[in-house]
């Protein structure tokens, strides 16, 4: 056992400060990272890694930028939080509105979690119902009302996915298989009561699983023929895979939006905004309450103003070109290597997947090979390619990454 790791299992509850961060889906003792540069990282031994996890999708320019620093440390020189309202915090929601019109207004939070679970919670506000509806394989944080799997049928009362979670608050969520529009019907016709339905519109904690447009399209139908709010969690869509996220790209606006990643810039941060019929409805302004004392922090604002008033719709059409020419040669080199192994992108994100046929839901994606992705990952790991320690979750190609780091990694996946 390294000496970091010891160490930190001594002091740290399982050693990390988040679960898959410990190396348990892959096998080993995990990688104590140092320092970070445009598309690389370095270990607390000096290796250097090809990086495809990007803080989970945050870092979208690249590593220590240097107009993020730059405005960072010319926030921090000002003061690094006042607990009062400041004009930092307006500056980045005009920001974000500019690519996400729906967002009418926008309330900041310190994490995704804390937008997620505030959203549903000023849906139950606005709608006077308690029940909601999640999906299979879609992960929102882990408030306790989202963290719940699917119970014995397809629609049926949620059960908790983790202990400490009430089974009476679990069975107030009902969760229902991605990508299946009669599920979605059959479960407005059985509960009257659904206060709200929130989706990933790109899954992307089950690997990468895009939803179906008509998908989609019944959760807004069906969201507004019933009375519900249909809340689209774009924590790592949002500004990850054009300007204006998947909303954008389908062309369906959701009641209520939750943001998080990029907009901070890569430091803590969440938003949640929509309609502002719904938003009037949190304190002060309404009687449903929500606060943080860091929400709206002067260097996650800053931060996020840096990289959101560089993007456009020429960054994007650059970013996306260089990722399907990568994923364009991955596929072939995929193909001949082994017909069991398949890649799914959606803009500057990619999984791949141990089994022949692209997954639409969970349960297809369940059956990804998590032997053959261990070997996978420790075999890139040894090239020097650090790629999110699960088979389960998305990677990420920041502006960073050039045809250098590409290339280099083309060539290993066919080694590998």
């Amino acid at each position: 056992m390294n000496s970091a790791w010891r160490e930190a299992q001594r002091h740290l509850a399982g050693g990390v400060s988040s679960p898959v961060r410990a190396f348990q889906a892959v096998g080993g003792e995990p990688i104590f990272m140092r320092r970070g540069l445009g598309p690389y990282l370095w270990d607390r031994r000096g290796r250097r890694y090809i990086d495809y996890c990007m803080s989970w999708g945050a870092i979208l320019l690249g590593h220590a930028d240097p107009g993020v620093v730059r405005a960072i440390q010319k926030q921090a020189a000002k003061g690094t939080g006042f607990g009062t309202c400041t004009e930092y915090e307006t500056r980045l929601a005009q920001e974000i509105k500019k690519a996400f019109p729906t967002m009418e207004k926008i309330r900041f939070t310190s994490s995704g979690t804390e937008a997620a679970m505030s959203a549903v919670r000023v849906a139950r506000g606005f709608t006077k119902k308690n029940r909601i509806v999640k999906f299979e394989g879609c992960y929102h944080g882990h408030a306790d009302s989202l963290l719940v799997k699917a119970g014995s049928g397809l629609a049926t009362f949620g059960t908790p996915n983790s202990e400490g979670v009430p089974k009476s608050l679990a069975e107030l969520t009902v969760v229902l298989p991605y990508n299946d529009p009669e599920a979605v019907r059959r479960a407005f016709k059985k509960y009257p009561d659904i206060a709200c339905v929130i989706v990933e519109p790109v899954a992307a904690n089950m690997g990468l699983v895009p939803a179906r447009k008509e998908f989609l399209q019944t959760l807004r139908t069906e969201t507004s023929r019933n009375g519900a709010v249909l809340i689209w969690d774009e924590v790592i869509t949002g500004f990850r895979i054009v300007y204006g996220g998947a909303q954008h790209v389908y062309g369906i606006r959701p009641d209520l939006t939750v943001l998080g990643k990029i907009i901070g810039g890569g430091l803590p941060i969440g938003a949640f905004g929509g309609q502002s019929k719904i938003m009037e409805k949190l304190s002060p302004s309404g009687k449903v309450y929500q606060a943080g004392t860091l929400s709206g922090n002067p260097l996650s604002m800053a931060a996020g103003v840096m990289v959101l008033s560089r993007l456009s719709q020429n960054f994007y059409n650059n970013l996306n070109q260089k990722c399907n020419t990568f994923f364009d040669e991955a596929k072939t080199i995929l193909r001949k290597k082994d017909r069991s192994m398949s890649l799914q992108n959606f803009g500057s994100m990619f999984t791949i997947f141990f089994m022949a046929k692209k997954p639409s839901d969970y349960r297809e994606a369940a059956k990804s090979d998590s032997r053959a992705f261990k070997a996978y990952f420790h075999g890139l790991l040894s090239k020097g390619i650090y790629t999110p320690p699960s088979a389960f979750e998305t990677s990420f190609i920041s502006n960073a990454h050039t045809s250098k780091e590409l290339d280099k990694t083309l060539e290993v996946l066919k080694r590998c």
